[in-house]
């Protein structure tokens, strides 16, 4: 049987079976106290059309390549999002194993680095696949504290007081944080960089560990947010997160105001008292 290390898939399923209630997907449970928390092995493998067996060793890592049918039955059986069944999907086909290379450092294009300091009005800083911020301009900084360049946004969201002076909603923040790692780094679990990170936060919160156990996968996109500033107020901002192309998974995020809304105002406010100590972006 694969240890855990080697076995990304058997954890994913065995957590995600974990997390659905026998009468989410229709299951009345006449065991009495069941042993598991969520679905029972057999209730999966019956739900997505495989024999136990099957699914046994799916979990167990003995056969680590459910065919594209078999990853689509799963998905329906644990109540998968796309997001979710992708990610299923990368677990199943993983990139031929080599001798890993070292990974060459983070960088962000010239042209995104001269982008960020032309938008006086707009804040927008890139993260990367660990989500560590690369580049930001003065504006971003003055929004938020630790969008600065080398904070890490999934540390931060655990670990810096002012994610919930700013956004409120500690909660919220750190389950969209852990999603968005994982949907970032994908299947490439053993990544020393990433061991590194998950290392540190398991030891340090508790909430971390619980989080990381689950296996959500959720890509950051477009939303909204309401930011606290101690400066201008409240404002009602919308959000853009734009994968860079040609990039290691690097990605550009945009904050909006709606025009002529007091957030729009406030955000002038604050660029007006960024520009006279406008710095690079880098």
């Amino acid at each position: 049987m694969a240890t855990p290390s080697e076995n990304p898939i058997g954890e994913y399923l065995r957590a995600r079976r974990e997390l659905v209630r026998p009468e989410e997907v229709g299951l009345r449970d006449l065991g009495g106290r069941r042993r598991v928390p969520g679905l029972r092995r057999e209730e999966v493998a019956m739900l997505a059309g495989v024999s136990a067996d099957y699914y046994v060793r799916l979990e167990q890592g003995r056969d680590q390549h459910p065919s594209e049918g078999v990853i689509e039955a799963l998905g329906r059986a644990l109540l998968l999002d796309d997001d979710g069944i992708e990610h299923l999907r990368g677990l199943a086909t993983p990139a031929p194993r080599r001798r890993r290379a070292p990974r060459r450092p983070e960088k962000v294009p010239a042209g995104i680095l001269e982008l960020l300091d032309s938008l006086h009005e707009t804040p927008a800083y890139v993260y990367g696949r660990y989500m560590d911020v690369l580049a930001a301009n003065p504006l971003a900084s003055a929004l938020v504290p630790y969008y600065r360049v080398g904070v890490n946004l999934v540390r931060a969201s655990f670990l810096d007081p002012a994610i919930e002076e700013s956004h409120g909603d500690r909660d919220r923040a750190t389950e969209a944080s852990v999603a968005a790692l994982r949907a970032l780094t994908g299947p490439d679990v053993d990544d020393p960089r990433l061991e590194e990170l998950v290392g540190e936060l398991s030891v340090r919160s508790e909430r971390f560990r619980r989080l990381w156990a689950r296996h959500d996968v959720r890509p950051k996109r477009s939303g909204r947010t309401r930011i606290e500033h101690p400066a201008v107020g409240t404002l009602d901002l919308g959000y853009e997160k734009l994968p860079i192309a040609d990039s290691d998974r690097l990605t550009l995020c945009l904050y909006h105001a709606e025009p002529g809304s007091r957030s729009a105002q406030a955000l002038g406010l604050l660029a007006s008292a960024e520009a006279p100590v406008a710095e690079p972006a880098q």
